[in-house]
């Protein structure tokens, strides 16, 4: 039956008496921390007062303060922890903007935080239409997308309960809205959460929010069944007073300790069984019903004979969910007799904490993952594992949501689900950014991106995307991707469709444009290594190309990686001067020590990284022997190298393969000045991991120009970090440069 909410205790101004609210809590959850519990809910309260002066107050007239409160109610029933009645306190404050959510995080903590952030990305679900549409060119079922959503977002169980409980606050408060915003918030009640609360084993909270969104769903269906109950009650309740008396006291002869009591069958139960098995009101066995609760398992067993000795038991109508244990956990032992005035009578028998399990689900022995340094981590993260595999709703929801339970058992925890500005839900692959999600979209709107917004808030187009995110693609007029957006080491796409849709612009321009953009590529990136006078036609051909520009239109056009081309830039282009100096050493292919070195063709020699060039991996590397058989690691392009081969004491070297080992390179930065420059150049290496040994700087030409020393472990890794700092605001080039 529907659940009659206990209202709120009023002081004599009509305000809720905190105070005495806070005692009852107490009494009911004894080890929290009332002075912090007292803390948010002064919070709530004066958020909710600074609204209403403003006029910002909920639109929907209900109370947020209030219902914070009711939904902390609930979940105490729940057990659920501190932080988390906390958090379900503060949500409505957060949610309606009357406070941050950076303000409860800083009084509150991060735990406290995260719940909250975490159930603000669950009630994007309460946008979504729950009908078949055409959603991005595809026929889309939104009601399985929305419940894909969910089960990617849910990652801590107390985030799905206070959600939950907010849920049933609203569905509770909804019957003086609009018919038609108490049918959409039933809909999305009947076809998300109450299957939740059953998946999580949460009983009375699943029949509750059934009967509620049933009433709104079906008013006629409703109304009709509730009157056969209130006609039958009194008759009803006698009966049961009876079958219970008479069940005591058979226990009590056999030396059971038992509790028995009458239960009382839910409205929407009762029409699904007989709209799903065609049968009258009179056929439903289970209206009469008693609950049976004993110690251990042996005597749900020996209750079983008491009640199947004493009345006639029903072929085909007895279930032992004890041995054989429903999915979310359920346990009992379920049995119709034909009991006394031969009245058909359905007895559940089960003990306590079978009981406490079946009332409160997961609840009744969660752990809480509250600490960084919780001692069982593997084990919290089973059971989230475990909350997950739950979340398979095709068996509950049956026939009245038309949902194939084989598509349903197919949910990939593998995708991110997303939300369009207009509500509906599309899935897309992890790490995808807003890019990604435009040319999921269209291929028009991917090609007219300019910009785009994660939650209403403007991000940068390399951003990754997660689950629950609302995204909105900001366009432009004119139809054109970035070239950059497919620069692998820059992020901007992660799909291939979207890297396909790109390619196949820039495929359709002439070849000429896509050369000439090719070769620009080519040589700014080699300027960033400080490699400006490199023999391109050199390397054009050691990479087998027969004209410069096919090599440079297949970089204009995304088909060869400019950072695959400047790798072996690096590696193969030599100047005729460089390469006639060079000569080997007799004997430099002695056996080599593994574990000596990250240089091959060392021999047994001792080495050193010369500072003078500071060669990484990816440099072509020569070593010049001093008179101490000492091997001294050079760039080929090295001034000091060269000057060496004079004297004959150079030979060839080559970098093992899997370095993973930092080298100092010297950059210089040229800017024009500006408050905050340093700051967000370091900014970038933070984000990089990149550290700096030294820096300096000077003006040049009202410029400034910033000298470092930074560590790097691949020439990949130096090209996305000067790359970043290029991009920074009144930076002009950012470039290797060799010590003096």
């Amino acid at each position: 039956m529907v659940k009659v909410r206990e209202e709120q205790p009023l002081d004599i101004d009509g305000r809720i008496d905190i105070e005495f609210w806070l005692c009852k809590l107490n009494e009911n959850y004894p080890s929290l921390n009332l002075a912090r519990v007292r803390e948010v809910c002064d919070l709530s309260e004066q958020a909710e007062a600074k609204a209403i002066s403003t006029n910002t107050v909920w639109k929907a007239g209900r109370s947020s303060h209030r219902t914070g409160l009711d939904m902390a109610d609930i979940l105490t029933d729940l057990r659920v922890d501190e932080d988390g009645i906390i958090a379900a306190i503060i949500y409505r404050a957060v949610r309606e903007n009357q406070i941050t959510l950076n303000h409860v995080k800083k009084q509150f903590g991060e735990g406290v935080g995260t719940l909250v952030e975490g159930v603000l990305r669950m009630a994007a679900i309460s946008n979504i239409q729950f009908s078949k549409s055409e959603v991005l060119g595809e026929q889309k079922d939104q009601l399985e997308q929305a419940k894909r959503l969910l089960i990617s977002i849910v990652d801590d169980v107390r985030v799905a309960l206070i959600k939950l409980a907010e849920r049933t606050c609203a569905i509770r408060s909804i019957g003086s809205a609009e018919p038609e915003k108490r049918i959409k918030l039933a809909r999305e009640v009947f076809e998300i959460y109450s299957p939740l609360a059953h998946r999580l084993g949460i009983g009375h909270l699943k029949w509750e929010l059934e009967d509620m969104s049933f009433r709104y769903l079906e008013p006629l269906a409703y109304k009709r069944i509730a009157s056969l109950l209130d006609e039958k009650r009194r008759d009803r309740q006698d009966y049961i007073v009876q079958v219970i008396d008479t069940l005591k006291t058979k226990l009590k002869e056999v030396h059971v300790e038992a509790q028995v009591e009458g239960r009382a069958k839910h409205i929407y139960s009762i029409w699904r069984k007989m709209h799903n098995k065609g049968i009258s009101f009179s056929q439903v066995y289970d209206v009469r019903a008693v609950r049976v609760l004993v110690p251990d398992i042996n005597d749900c067993y020996r209750a079983l004979g008491i009640v199947h000795g004493r009345w006639r038991n029903l072929p085909y109508e007895f279930d032992d969910y004890i041995a054989t244990p429903k999915e979310n956990g359920y346990r009992s032992l379920h049995t119709a007799v034909i009991g006394p005035e031969g009245n058909v009578l359905e007895v559940q028998i089960r003990t306590f904490d079978m009981h406490e399990e079946a009332e409160y689900g997961v609840c009744s022995h969660w752990q809480y993952k509250s600490k960084e340094n919780d001692p069982e981590p593997e084990a919290y993260q089973q059971k989230i594992d475990w909350l997950r595999t739950l979340l398979d709703w095709g068996e509950e929801l049956g026939d009245v949501a038309e949902i194939s339970s084989d598509l349903l058992s197919e949910v990939s925890l593998d995708r991110i689900y997303l939300f369009t500005r207009e509500g509906h839900v599309i899935d897309m692959m992890p790490k995808a950014t807003p890019v990604d999600f435009a040319y999921r979209v269209h291929t028009e709107v991917g090609h007219k991106c300019r910009g785009a917004k994660i939650n209403g808030k403007v991000v940068p187009l390399n951003t990754r995307l997660k689950s629950g995110d609302q995204v909105e693609v900001i366009v432009g007029d004119k139809t054109e991707p970035r070239r950059e957006w497919l620069h692998e080491h820059l992020g901007y796409v992660a799909t291939s469709r979207a890297k396909a849709k790109i390619q196949s612009w820039f495929g359709q321009r002439t070849k000429r444009k896509n050369a000439s953009e090719g070769k620009k590529l080519l040589v700014e990136e080699l300027r960033h290594l400080g490699f400006e006078n490199a023999d391109l036609n050199a390397l054009v051909k050691s990479l087998g190309y027969k004209k410069p520009n096919d090599l440079y239109a297949e970089i204009g056009v995304g088909e060869v990686g400019v950072l695959n081309i400047v790798e072996k830039a690096v590696t193969l282009v030599e100047l005729d001067q460089r390469d006639k100096q060079l000569s080997l050493l007799p004997g430099e292919a002695k056996p080599l020590d593994e574990k000596r070195s990250l240089i091959a063709g060392l021999g047994d020699l001792e080495h050193e990284m010369s500072r003078c060039c500071k060669a990484v991996p990816g440099d072509s590397i020569v070593g010049v022997i001093n008179d101490a058989n000492k091997v001294y690691v050079h760039r080929q392009d090295c001034l000091k190298a060269l000057q060496a081969n004079l004297s004959g004491n150079i030979i060839r070297l080559d970098w093992r393969q899997n370095t993973a080992v930092t080298f100092p390179v010297n950059i210089e930065i040229v800017s024009y000045d500006r408050a905050g420059l340093l700051h967000d150049v370091t900014g970038v290496f933070m984000l990089e991991n990149t550290n700096v040994f030294s820096m300096s700087s000077d003006r040049r030409d009202k410029k400034v120009v910033v000298a470092m020393e930074i560590e790097v472990t691949s020439i990949n890794g130096l090209l996305k970090t000067l790359e970043k700092i290029e991009r920074l605001s009144n930076v002009i080039s950012a470039q290797r440069v060799q010590s003096e």
